[in-house]
């Protein structure tokens, strides 16, 4: 069982002890993602990410920083989302407090060197350029771009060249005043760990992070009325596609419903899309369906590389497919295996520490409370037949559907539009 402990400054800590484990990790999630960012910093949580790498007092060059876990045999890295940035360190738990004096020492004392900064302002437009060029990872930030347009919630996390050239090392230091803070921040250990010791550490270390108010994020202006279309123009023999509706942020009551649905259309390798796109039309490698729910906007859709020649008869088959569940109910077998596959995969990645670690944390970070497994198989097991097809109904309409392509098009705009109808 979790325990939440809140420091006096406001600051967050969730302890998950597992008596099992041989592991211990240690995340520290932050508020602020691209969401919070203005067109002109585009991407500076993502560039601060980078630059708590670069060196502290302690440790005074990136191989300093690196060296500390590597030495141990230590997993370590960083992350930037729309919504939150984590730093995390998984180690052997004879190593624990190399783990949290490392982490600490990243997030409290990290130098930011200005020669640093202005190196790594090429590695990250390298970054950006690695994305763009690899069409099955670009194409979820066309989708999110043919969703939300020019707002910080349709902008790239990496920002772009044009916005990473023209951030400096004050405009980071100011960013960190403003949103590091401890009512902005929760760490989160998980593990092998002695619990009252760990909470004891983390307050001797933790205690000056300042409590001030940090900048709050533009709200997301959603507005859609006919279905909408963006190509991203790339000469290739394979198009690369995202098509689908806006769904429900983390808080609503039938989130639980939306990953289902996603898992019945394109969810494993039984699953519907699967079958009739790659098994019976052989008309792509790659086909799934995900739910993405943020805690303001939420959207389902299905991404999958696809023979230029098969583009319209594809999209069709989607459509079809997304229909079918507004008009017949699935069956109680195949919910069954939608349910047990859900939580199957869930029961699996929480056997590691470092997932245990983000499912606790994130919770209580975005959601300001936290459900234990248990509590959310509760919630997915109350899901029946009805609930599915008035989702289904809700969300599939036409004038909710977006489609984005990278491909072979140019001037398609209309003509792609035209297939977008149920």
């Amino acid at each position: 069982m979790y325990k939440k402990t809140t420091l006096k400054n406001g600051l967050r800590v969730i302890t998950v002890p597992q008596k099992e484990a041989m592991a211990s990790t240690v995340l520290i999630l932050v508020k602020t993602g691209s969401k919070y960012e203005e067109r002109d910093i585009s991407g500076i949580s993502h560039y601060l990410e980078h630059m708590l790498f670069k060196g502290t007092e302690k440790r005074k060059t990136p191989k300093d920083v690196a060296e500390v876990l590597d030495r141990i045999g230590g997993d370590y890295n960083a992350f930037t989302g729309e919504e939150y940035t984590g730093y995390y360190a998984k180690v052997d738990a004879i190593h624990f407090d190399v783990a949290l004096d490392w982490v600490s020492d990243i997030f409290l004392n990290s130098k930011i060197p200005d020669k640093e900064v202005t190196k790594e302002r090429g590695v990250i437009i390298e970054e950006i350029n690695m994305y763009t060029d690899n069409p099955m990872m670009y194409i979820d930030e066309v989708w999110k771009t043919v969703l939300y347009g020019d707002q910080p919630a349709g902008w790239d996390i990496a920002g772009t060249k044009k916005s990473v050239s023209g951030i400096e090392r004050s405009d980071i230091k100011k960013y960190i005043e403003s949103q590091y803070v401890s009512s902005n921040t929760i760490i989160c250990v998980a593990g092998k760990i002695k619990e009252k010791e760990v909470i004891d550490k983390i307050k001797s270390r933790f205690n000056g992070v300042k409590n001030t108010k940090p900048k709050a994020r533009a709200e997301v202006v959603e507005k859609q009325n006919d279905p909408q279309v963006l190509i991203h123009y790339k000469d290739i023999s394979q198009t690369n596609l995202a098509i689908g509706v806006r769904g429900y942020n983390i808080l609503h009551p039938q989130r639980y419903t939306l990953d289902l649905i996603a898992i019945i259309l394109g969810g494993m390798m039984s699953s519907r899309m699967f079958i009739e796109i790659r098994e019976k039309m052989g008309a792509a490698y790659y086909i799934r369906t995900y739910n993405n729910s943020d805690s303001d906007t939420g959207s389902l859709v299905t991404l999958a590389g696809i023979d230029n020649k098969k583009i319209f008869e594809v999209i069709t088959t989607i459509l079809k497919e997304y229909k079918k569940l507004t008009k017949t109910k699935v069956s109680e077998s195949e919910l069954r295996k939608a349910k047990d596959y859900l939580k199957g995969k869930m029961v699996l990645r929480m056997e590691s520490s470092d997932a245990q670690a983000s499912f606790y944390g994130s919770q209580e970070l975005m959601e300001n409370k936290i459900l234990t497994m248990e509590e959310v198989f509760k919630k997915i097991e109350k899901i029946t037949q009805n609930d599915i097809m008035m989702v289904a109904r809700d969300i599939f309409k036409e004038e909710k559907l977006n489609l984005a392509i990278i491909g072979p098009y140019k001037k398609k705009e209309e003509e792609f539009k035209k297939l977008l109808k149920f």
